[in-house]
């Protein structure tokens, strides 16, 4: 995964970028299925690894398949980049160890999900339960995500070109 990022990073053909960055959509997908978080593994490869990559190989189409050099140095986004990150892996060491059984969500969260979860919502499967009541809101934005995303492409693909006049050889010659 940290190949294709470089890859993405160092590369100017913009076909090759998006290449690289299914490729590492795909890659997230596995780490997915094996922290057992299927899911979110299928939904990273439909829509990242999947539909993602055909949008983008179709507005690359569209627009053109190289990266124009900048004018200047961006020099003041990477800083922002750079701090941004700094402050995340910051954020990341008050959280508990990876799979901790002491954690918080072991304590409170799931256990509570587990039993108050089939009485509360009236769905016996606890996922179901937790997609659609708990976490409704977040499914909800999700689903319009991909509606908007949807509406995009049925936009971006519809757009016709006008076509171009014909000469006035070839239309007297029709008449």
């Amino acid at each position: 995964m940290g190949a294709a990022a470089i890859g993405m990073a160092r590369q100017r053909n913009l076909y090759g970028v998006v290449l690289l960055s299914g490729i590492y959509s795909f890659l997230m997908a596995t780490v997915m299925v094996v922290l057992d978080a299927v899911d979110v593994a299928m939904t990273e490869a439909a829509v990242g690894a999947g539909i993602s990559t055909v949008l983008l190989f179709g507005a690359i189409h569209l627009t053109g398949g190289t990266e124009s050099k900048p004018i200047h140095r961006p020099w003041l986004p990477l800083l922002v980049v750079v701090a941004t990150g700094a402050m995340l892996v910051y954020g990341t060491l008050g959280l508990p160890a990876f799979s901790d059984p002491g954690a918080p969500i072991h304590q409170h969260v799931a256990p509570r999900y587990l039993t108050e979860g089939p009485v509360k919502t009236g769905v016996p499967n606890v996922v179901t339960a937790v997609l659609a009541s708990y976490r409704g809101f977040d499914t909800l934005g999700e689903t319009f995500v991909v509606f908007t995303a949807g509406i995009g492409v049925i936009a971006l693909l519809g757009r016709r070109r006008p076509r171009r006049p014909l000469d006035k050889s070839r239309e007297e010659s029709k008449e």
